[in-house]
């Protein structure tokens, strides 16, 4: 059996586990050491550390300090790795905690972090999906369910001092252009939310002030939310530090691409089974910039999709030039439509698409002006046929379920 290197309490606050941290620095103190070749188990929390509980209030999605998140198992050092190396990681297994077999979905105030389709579902909102083995259902969202492929949301190494001073430099120069915009266009660093694992004293507050947080994705890898990153991937991690530094968590039961609620996927505590090895100067010798992966070979097998197409015109009808984002964002929109004519809410389309096995397609950026994106819906995970016909849609959802929601303060 692998032996477990990092164990989270589902019971303790991640700020008292010292095996865990939720800033990105050069600073933070490797946890555990594993020769290349090794296989191990790490445990983590949910990315907000168990703030999120299983209830039927939205409270807790509106009421949290974004500034904690995530909180990442590590991190784990591999001996013999140094910067310019690969780090070579493969997902053996990867599963949620026996005692926690729930997750949570859920959109964030606009005042609060927002979303995707955040000026279109401004209040926070949430929905509880329970684990049936496989497969997964929610209380708050009837008449579907499916398969998840469990992944690590967030995975990556430690960045060194000047990776880490090209991060701070260039977010706080996009900031500076909208300083007031809410939701906020990046969250710098804040010292005193920061849990920095083993790191103490004066060392602890300085790195604290200017470690980066953990929200984006960056070179080193990090919040990338690929949902095909599950067992049987292997991943290559650029190493920037002795060691490299590899930490992970927020794990997603089920994640449609672009995790477009934010809050996002079905979040969810867990383990992960990972083995180690190393390409020694293999940045150099591949041209890696950012990590590069093999996708698992298991994955939910859907076969029938309804596809939403969106352009680069935006709600008000302006044209953009194309615009990938905006283009996406209709086909969302368009996709939220549609369900809502079988009875759905809006906020129940939304946290369908953003946490089933939904596909996001880039299928034009030459054809000027407009960019096209198109959101593959998979038909088979509804209870109900949702193909359109002449006799036009059936309204299966009768409105007695619905999401919470709570209002802001």
């Amino acid at each position: 059996m692998p032996k477990t290197l990092i164990k989270v309490d589902l019971s303790q606050s991640a700020y008292d586990n010292d095996m865990v941290h939720n800033r990105w620095h050069p600073d933070v103190p490797i946890v555990a050491w594993v020769d290349p070749g090794d296989d191990f188990v790490i445990e983590t929390y949910d990315w907000t550390g168990g703030f999120i509980k299983n209830n039927d209030s939205a409270d807790d999605v509106r009421d949290i300090d974004l500034s904690i998140v995530h909180f990442l198992s590590g991190p784990v050092g591999v001996k013999g790795a140094e910067p310019g190396d690969l780090l070579v990681v493969d997902l053996l297994d990867v599963g949620p905690v026996k005692e926690s077999l729930w997750g949570f979905n859920g959109f964030f105030s606009k005042q609060n972090g927002g979303g995707f389709l955040t000026d279109h579902f401004p209040l926070a909102q949430k929905s509880i999906w329970d684990f049936h083995g496989l497969y997964t259902s929610s209380r708050h969202v009837p008449g579907v369910s499916w398969a998840g492929l469990i992944h690590p949301g967030l995975i990556g190494c430690l960045p060194d001092p000047k990776l880490l001073e090209t991060w701070n430099a260039r977010e706080a120069a996009l900031i500076a252009t909208n300083p007031t915009r809410v939701p906020g266009l990046a969250n710098p660093p804040f010292g005193p939310t920061a849990h920095m694992g083993r790191l103490k004293g004066e060392a602890r507050d300085k790195a604290a002030a200017e470690g980066a947080r953990t929200v984006p994705p960056r070179e080193h890898g990090g919040n990338c939310d690929i949902k095909d990153l599950s067992r049987g991937s292997r991943v290559y991690f650029p190493v920037y530090v002795p060691g490299g530094g590899l930490s992970m968590g927020d794990l997603h039961f089920s994640q449609g691409d672009g995790e477009i609620t934010f809050c996002g996927a079905i979040e969810m505590a867990g383990w992960l089974h990972l083995k180690v090895d190393v390409i020694k100067g293999g940045m150099a010798k591949y041209g890696i910039k950012n990590p590069i992966f093999k996708p698992s070979p298991i994955t939910p097998t859907y076969k029938d999709y309804l596809i939403f197409e969106g352009i680069s015109v935006d709600e008000a009808g302006q044209q953009h030039y194309l615009d990938v984002h905006i283009a996406y964002r209709q086909a969302c929109l368009n996709a939220i439509e549609y369900l809502k004519k079988f009875g759905y809410s809006g906020a129940q389309a939304y946290s369908i698409l953003g946490t089933a096995p939904c596909q996001g397609h880039i299928s034009g950026v030459v054809d000027v002006p407009n960019a096209c994106a198109t959101l593959w819906l998979p038909t088979e995970i509804f209870e109900f046929d949702l193909m359109p016909s002449s006799a036009g849609p059936i309204k299966h959802i009768k409105g007695d379920v619905q999401m919470p929601i709570s209002p802001d303060k």
